[in-house]
Formats: C-alpha cells, sequence, structure tokens
C-alpha cells in the first residue's frame, strides 16, 4: 500500500519538483556554489515576508528559532499570547529558559483579543510578546494586524510572531506590521520537507540581542546576521532542503501571492462548505478562522479515530483526528501549500463517502 496523501495541517503533501530540486548536486557550503544558492533563495523569500531585509535560513524546526527569540531578545519579561498547543508552549519554553514570563490564556477555540494585550502590556515590565498567527491546533487565526498595532503602541517591546502555517498562504507584511521576528517552519503553508526554519529579525530585534546575554551560538541572532553578510550560514546547513526552498519561492512568485492567498481562502471554503453540510461545526470563532486548514467540532459524536482510520482505508488519504486535549473533540482538514481544486474536491468526495456511516 503507498503512503497515504496527506491532508493533515503538517507535514503537507510535496510536490514532484519540490523532490526533483533536492535531488540536485551537492555542494560545499563554504564557498561560492552555495553563496550563490543563498543570494537566489533571498529576493523572493523577502517579497513573500514583506520585509527588506533578508530572511535567515536555519536547519531546525521552528521551535528552534521560537526559542531562539526567548533566548536572543528577552531581557525583562515576555508576554505569551496562549490560545492552543503551540502558543501555550512557548509559555513553558519562556519558563525553561529561566525567562520571567506571563501569559494571556484564553480557551482553545477563542482567538486573542488585542484589547487585552494592551491592557497587559498597560501594567509595564514587559519587552517582548509571541503570538502564533494562525494556531494549526485550533484552527483559529489571530488578529495580528491589530494585535501588531497594540505592541506598536508601546515603547521597547518587540513581538514575535510564529507563521508557520500561514506564511506564504495569507498576507503576513513583516515591515509594514513592525513585526520584530517573523518565524516559519517550511513543512505546513511552505509545503517543504520538515527541517528547515526561516525567520526575519527586524533592526531593533538585533539592538536588543547585542545586549543580551546567555544567547548560545547555534540560535545567536548576531552570528545569522554575521553570516548573512557573506550570504552563509552559521552552522552546516540542510543543502537538500535550501534546493527545495529556492524551487518552492520561485514557484510561490511566479503563481502571485494574491492568487495564491486567493487560491487558499477558495479551498478552505470549500472544506466549510463540506462541513456545514453535514452539521459540523467550526472550532474558531466566526471572523478568526484559519484560511489553510479547519478545525470541526465533533459536535455530532462521531467515532474520530474510526473516521479517520475508514478514510485511510477506504481512499488513502490521511486526516487528523484533533490535537493535544481537543483529540477526539475536533478534526482537521488541511487545504494548505499545493492543494488545488481538483485534490480538495478528491478529498471531499471521500468523506462524502464515508461520513454516512459515521452519522
Amino acid at each position: 500500500m503507498p503512503k497515504p496523501k496527506l491532508f493533515i495541517p503538517g507535514p503537507v503533501d510535496i510536490a514532484p519538483e519540490t523532490y526533483a530540486a533536492m535531488a540536485e548536486p551537492m555542494i560545499g557550503h563554504r564557498g561560492k556554489d552555495f553563496e550563490e544558492l543563498y543570494a537566489d533563495i533571498q529576493p523572493d523569500l523577502k517579497k513573500i515576508a514583506g520585509t527588506s531585509r533578508n530572511l535567515y535560513l536555519s536547519t531546525s524546526s521552528a521551535w528552534g528559532v521560537m526559542e531562539a527569540a526567548i533566548r536572543n531578545l528577552v531581557q525583562k519579561k515576555v508576554l505569551n499570547l496562549c490560545c492552543g498547543a503551540f502558543s501555550d508552549k512557548w509559555y513553558g519554553v519562556a519558563k525553561s529558559c529561566g525567562k520571567d514570563a506571563e501569559k494571556i490564556q484564553v480557551e482553545w477555540g477563542e482567538a486573542i483579543d488585542p484589547e487585552a494585550v494592551r491592557a497587559k502590556l498597560a501594567e509595564g515590565g514587559f519587552d517582548t510578546v509571541t503570538l502564533v498567527h494562525n494556531e494549526t491546533s485550533t484552527g483559529v487565526m489571530n488578529p495580528l494586524k491589530e494585535i501588531a498595532e497594540v505592541v506598536k503602541s508601546f515603547d521597547d517591546v518587540l513581538l514575535v510572531v510564529d507563521t508557520v502555517s500561514s506564511f506564504s498562504a495569507v498576507p503576513t507584511p513583516m515591515d509594514e506590521l513592525g513585526i520584530d521576528v517573523l518565524l516559519a517552519g517550511v513543512q505546513k503553508a511552505l509545503a517543504l520537507p520538515p527541517g528547515l526554519a526561516v525567520f526575519g529579525v527586524s533592526e531593533a530585534a538585533l539592538e536588543r540581542a547585542r545586549t543580551t546575554e546567555g544567547r548560545g551560538y547555534y540560535f545567536d541572532f548576531l552570528e545569522f546576521e554575521k553570516a548573512d553578510a557573506a550570504n552563509n550560514t552559521p552552522s552546516t546547513p540542510s543543502i537538500a532542503l535550501l534546493y527545495a526552498l529556492r524551487e518552492k519561492v520561485h514557484s510561490i512568485v511566479e503563481e502571485g501571492l494574491e492568487n495564491r492567498y486567493a487560491r487558499h481562502e477558495k479551498l478552505n471554503a470549500m472544506l466549510r462548505e463540506w462541513g456545514a453540510k453535514h452539521g459540523f461545526e467550526n472550532f474558531a470563532p466566526e471572523g478568526h478562522e484559519s484560511k489553510t486548514l479547519v478545525c470541526f467540532k465533533n459536535n455530532k459524536d462521531i467515532d474520530v479515530s474510526a473516521f479517520v482510520k475508514a478514510v485511510r482505508e477506504k481512499h488513502n488519504l490521511l486526516i487528523n483526528g484533533g490535537y493535544g486535549k481537543v483529540k477526539g473533540l475536533t478534526f482537521r482538514l488541511s487545504n494548505m501549500g499545493n492543494e488545488t481544486e481538483e485534490s480538495i474536491q478528491e478529498l471531499i468526495n471521500a468523506l462524502d463517502d464515508v461520513i454516512p456511516d459515521f452519522l
């Protein structure tokens, strides 16, 4: 039996062109060939991120950079905005790094209220805020623009944003919004194999890092900045993944960012319509639904694990039966990355075939 086609919220399906790019000949990472590869990635990557600054390339998951942001930037106290598994974990990571941390905690399935952020920051003492833009565990997309406006109204408070499941699928204009660290793992919205993170760092964040002790080495922002000046990385990179990244950012810009945003919105609407047809409610509140996946409530009280298994066994498609404390209480369908109307319709047809046995 071949491996199933993935409609889970990451990793997602990989295009044949991306796999082909990964088969390019190996090169040394301290020579001209690598410098040319690195430089070739940057223009399109910067367009996607909406920044004039180069993005750094880290051979790690996004969590490496998420922890790095804590170690490089927090000198006083960090405010973690928590609304699901990944944003909640950021608070734990901050504490494990020995940093003073507080959180705004909302129920899973709710979005962060910008005015709650304003009220908390007004208490004083904070110098960093962390936000997961698109909380994959719940299908909630937080109001990035409004939260960024609030954070930027406070002097010397830096904003760090995880865009793992939104980067390239919806607008995340780093410079326009005043984001200080914009980061993404590549295995979700960018539709690459796991193992690489991309991240932009503002000049204000670099200035903070210069006076922060205990940054370590592997994820030291200043080491990334120094290496970037030479079109390189501080440590040995995953060259095959960088070949894949070059192919992917070129194809994204060729598709056109506005076209890509519209495609994700249309495919997401198709999945939401399927759920509504069968009486499933969206776990995310109205107006804060993700555009790259749908997290449905199990309000029909189906056997979610059996449903997931049946879809795989009958159609060789893999969906997700919920994450963390909402496992079984929700199920998730992804439309991010390379999906098309045809592939999403294939998923819908399979779901329509299987779901009558569970309702």
